[in-house]
């Protein structure tokens, strides 16, 4: 977990939580259907808020364990990949 709190996500409430900036509305919607796909195919759904246009927030964690677990480490490096092939 140390290399996804390096790259920007933050543990906070026992939650991992980043925020990104898109270039635009239609981009930051693509980017949240995006990862809409792949939290459905893993049956992992994060908290996903999106702001003042062209900012997501999401936020990650397993709530029947009350914790982070793997799925939520390994859905936050499929998000961080998204979001790089959209920068």
């Amino acid at each position: 977990m140390n290399i996804l709190l390096e790259q920007g996500w933050s543990e906070i409430d026992s939650k991992l939580v980043k925020n990104y900036v898109l270039k635009g509305f239609k981009q930051a919607v693509h980017f949240i259907n995006l990862i809409a796909v792949d939290a459905e195919n893993v049956d992992h759904h994060p908290d996903i808020k999106l702001y003042k246009y062209k900012n997501v927030r999401v936020i990650l964690t397993t709530h029947s364990m009350r914790r982070i677990t793997e799925k939520d480490i390994s859905l936050a490096k499929k998000i961080d990949k998204i979001f790089e092939a959209l920068s």
